[in-house]
């Protein structure tokens, strides 16, 4: 899952980072309202975590937008995806103008950061259209709580992208995933991964799953397209 972290504060904004990228979700971070706006016109994004304070598009109006444009504009990639706002304001009128202006959480600074953790999860269940705890092709069992996998009941270790990537995969079934939609929803956009960095990626998952029993072509290379399960 792909979060966007609004958040002029530099050292507040990489330690979110750093604590949602252990927890296997892909974040990117935006220093002004502005950019942060500019992010979701083109990335689709499942969470945003949005501070009030900001420069050039302040929070409050940079919500009521994206809101705004739910109803103007219903295609728009990000007019429904979960706001919580996380902000030093903690008067009642400003809890009731960042609701109203259509954000669906509310955490005031300083927090606990357990405590925030939970609140993103609670979001993105709310958002998301399923609210799976595992999924399974064939032998291969993914635990989306706990990031675990299995093939055949035994433990698959992988690293984080390689979960990501086995998950993405899992979750789209027999649809084609290219390189470059595998890369767009599992590295930032401040990574710069190439084609390759996928490919190898892919074969380090294939000789895991194959260690344990798997077949060759368990993940399928479809060519000129991308890959699939098999």
């Amino acid at each position: 899952m792909r979060i966007l972290v609004v958040e002029d504060d530099t050292q507040l904004a990489e330690v979110l980072a750093e604590v949602l990228n252990r927890r296997q979700y892909v974040v990117d971070i935006a220093k002004d309202g502005e950019v942060a706006w500019n992010s979701t016109e083109s990335m689709k994004y499942d969470l945003v975590v949005l501070d009030i304070t900001l420069p050039k598009l302040d929070g409050i109006r940079f919500c009521h937008r994206l809101r705004t444009t739910s109803i103007n504009h219903p295609a728009h990639r990000n007019s429904t995806t979960p706001v919580l706002m996380l902000t030093a304001r903690d008067t009642v009128a400003d809890k009731i103008a960042g609701l109203d202006a259509g954000a669906d959480d509310y955490v005031a600074k300083p927090f606990d950061l357990e405590e925030l953790m939970a609140r993103i999860r609670a979001l993105l269940r709310r958002g998301s259209s399923s609210s799976t705890l595992s999924l399974s092709w064939s032998k291969l069992h993914l635990n989306t709580s706990t990031y675990e996998a299995t093939y055949d009941a035994s433990f698959l270790s992988l690293t984080p992208k390689e979960y990501a990537i086995l998950e993405l995969l899992v979750a789209n079934g027999r649809r084609v995933l290219s390189r470059s939609s595998i890369i767009e929803q599992v590295w930032s956009v401040d990574d710069s991964p190439t084609d390759e960095t996928v490919r190898s990626h892919i074969r380090c998952l294939r000789q895991k799953l194959k260690v344990l029993g798997a077949p060759e072509n368990f993940i399928e290379t479809v060519h000129g397209l991308g890959y699939r399960l098999k």
